[in-house]
């Protein structure tokens, strides 16, 4: 085996392909040697069908029926006798908790560390244990009044679980902000899926900090900032920036990691406040929406994480002076102007990006930005993620505005 992992003609089995990382995945799996299938939504055109050489498969979408998801991809892994199975969202994640043996070297979080995963409650106490800033968090346990003094405001409240299983369907919730009584007696009015966090909102810049977790520690640390995410209120980025590592985060990062037993890539998500305090917001335990930055820079985090996965030998070899990089995803970008155009849902968001300074930013481009999801052998895979994309988000731009 060589440094960069290259294992000519292994299968990886990886979903669901309409995860925001499946196509720079799919080519980091392939630069690396290996053979992809990757299992998608039944009905879905996932833009991944536009990459070369990967092999797509149906499954029963799990907001239908979660019971006949398990079962669909089950099935797939029998068929396929893949040598790993690499999960892209929280829904994959979540399959790895409830297909049992099946045979197949899970690259991602397994047992209490994919409980972890999918569950902001337990990363928050871990990573308060471990030494990270956490804001001030209230845990409910059920939908129940919250009596909160004015200064208490503006709080987020967000569902605890990154997913939930209601009816024999997986939902995934959202969280609301508010900025006074009245915006949480509203909040409170509609539908929740206990148990809930409420924390103090936090203004900042949001950073990620990002590496490759072995039993002997962490290699390969990255970091970005947001330049801007699709929904200013809080989302996926649409632009972000290499950043230097803050070396202050790192013993307390990797001993959260350490704790609760992680393995493989990760993302740990802070929200940097104006006083410079990084407070801890999540735990991204699978690939992460802007891993085309990270690939640019040569951290090849999913490729470096399967081949691992089958060889505890293995290590990667870490760029040594990787370039600075803002990367930006196109179609995101485009949905981000319709977010902005739409306005903010509370009176708690009041740094609310201007229309037109929004535009300005989004026409200038400098020469060392890169593109999601470009390869310039692949053209037509930008165009296709990119119209899927402004589809979609600017149809719930929209929806969330009436």
């Amino acid at each position: 085996m060589t440094g960069n992992g290259r294992l000519p003609g292994r299968v990886v089995l990886m979903g669901f392909a309409e995860a925001y990382a499946a196509i720079e995945t799919a080519w980091s799996l392939q630069a690396a040697g290996y053979v992809v299938h990757a299992f998608t939504r039944a009905g879905e055109k996932p833009p991944l069908r536009r990459v070369r050489r990967v092999v797509l498969h149906e499954v029963a979408p799990p907001e239908t029926d979660a019971r006949r998801t398990v079962d669909d991809v089950r099935a797939l892994m029998h068929r396929l006798q893949p040598a790993a199975y690499l999960p892209l969202d929280d829904g994959a994640v979540w399959l790895t908790t409830q297909l049992g043996d099946a045979g197949v070297v899970v690259a991602g979080p397994t047992g209490r560390a994919a409980e972890l995963s999918l569950d902001k409650k337990l990363q928050v106490e871990a990573a308060q244990a471990a030494g990270l800033s956490v804001p001030a968090t209230t845990v409910l346990e059920s939908v129940a009044p919250l009596d909160l003094a004015a200064e208490d405001y503006p709080v987020v409240v967000k569902p605890a679980r990154a997913l939930y299983e209601q009816d024999g369907r997986l939902v995934r919730p959202t969280g609301k902000v508010a900025a006074n009584e009245a915006e949480l007696a509203s909040i409170f009015e509609g539908e929740l899926h206990p148990p809930l966090l409420v924390q103090p909102l936090v203004h900042g810049t949001g950073e990620g900090l990002f590496g490759h977790a072995t039993e002997h520690g962490v290699v390969g640390w990255s970091a970005h900032r947001r330049i801007r995410m699709l929904n200013p209120q809080g989302s996926a980025s649409s632009a972000c920036a290499s950043r230097a590592v803050d070396q202050e985060l790192l013993e307390p990062a990797e001993r959260f990691l350490t704790e609760i037993g992680w393995r493989g890539l990760f993302m740990l998500e802070f929200l940097r406040d104006p006083d410079g305090t990084a407070w801890f917001m999540e735990l991204n335990g699978r690939a992460w929406g802007s891993l085309a930055l990270a690939r640019r820079r040569g951290f090849e985090y999913p490729a470096w994480t399967v081949t691992a996965a089958l060889d505890d030998r293995y290590e990667p070899v870490v760029p040594q002076s990787p370039p600075d990089v803002v990367a930006r995803h196109l179609g995101l970008e485009i949905a981000h102007l319709a977010f902005v155009v739409r306005g903010p849902s509370s009176a708690a968001l009041d740094e609310w990006p201007g229309v037109w300074s929004t535009v300005r930013a989004l026409v200038r481009f400098r020469r060392g930005d890169r593109f999601y999801n470009w390869k310039a052998s692949q053209p037509d895979v930008l165009v296709a993620d990119t119209a899927k994309m402004v589809r979609i988000f600017l149809g719930k731009a929209v929806r969330s505005r009436q």
